[in-house]
């Protein structure tokens, strides 16, 4: 298990501050899971019937829609307490705790989903947290990651720095970084999907209106680039065979 040094618990500390005051400092409402999510998730085979966890679940979005298809049990995790609190009030059957990533408060082999959406480029030690997310999944189960990359087109234009939670910590990392971060401590990616969040008019008219036509032009670009050009990327992920085989030799 993972110990902070106090110099990382202070920093952990300052990324807990941002997300409780800035991030999730207004009161939340949780609504509907955007139609991409939802088509990302659609490719999730074990929900159905299964015990889901999301790391980084934030106000629970993506459990409330793992709950309405077909999940037996949900549980989440994030820093933010804020953020948790939101999310008792909408699922108080949910098992939801505040917490870090790298020491997860799940016991061994419990879920058949793990989930990440966005977030683990914003984790202090990243193979520390999915090697948590590995021990707390069952064999078989799937994994759900979704990363920013470094070769994004327009990150690479320089027209594109980072979101508002780069104040804190972001780690960009290519696409091909990622998948020997995952394969490093043993997890197999088996696809990937592009995030289409820019299809939409939420996204097209987010900024001045006289960029409207310049962002939906990049909307439709987005939907077309190779994968290696996108903003973020979905890996669909199972541990390495020979670890499940192991594990259910115990």
């Amino acid at each position: 298990m993972t110990h902070f040094t106090p110099q990382e618990e202070r920093e952990l500390e300052t990324i807990r501050s941002f997300y409780d005051r800035e991030y999730y400092g207004k009161e939340q409402g949780i609504g509907s899971l955007p139609w991409h999510c939802r088509v990302a998730a659609s490719d999730l085979a074990n929900v159905r019937g299964g015990d889901v966890l999301d790391v980084a679940c934030g106000t629970g979005a993506w459990l409330g829609h793992f709950l309405r298809m077909g999940a037996k049990s949900i549980s989440g995790i994030d820093l933010s307490a804020k953020a948790i609190e939101a999310a008792q009030r909408t699922y108080p059957l949910g098992n939801l705790r505040v917490g870090a990533a790298e020491i997860l408060p799940f016991d061994d082999a419990t879920f058949d989903v793990v989930t990440c959406m966005g977030s683990l480029e914003h984790f202090l030690d990243k193979p520390a947290a999915l090697r948590e997310m590995m021990r707390v999944a069952k064999p078989g189960a799937e994994f759900l990651l979704l990363v920013p990359n470094a070769g994004f087109l327009t990150r690479r234009l320089r027209l594109y720095g980072g979101t508002h939670q780069v104040k804190v910590k972001e780690d960009v990392l290519s696409l091909n970084a990622w998948a020997e971060l995952f394969s490093s401590v043993g997890l197999d990616v088996t696809h990937r999907r592009r995030d289409l969040h820019p299809l939409g008019i939420g996204w097209i008219t987010h900024a001045r209106w006289y960029t409207w036509p310049a962002r939906a032009m990049q909307a439709l670009l987005l939907a077309c680039w190779p994968i290696k050009w996108q903003y973020q990327v979905y890996h669909y992920a199972t541990r390495r065979q020979s670890m499940d085989q192991a594990t259910r030799g115990r």
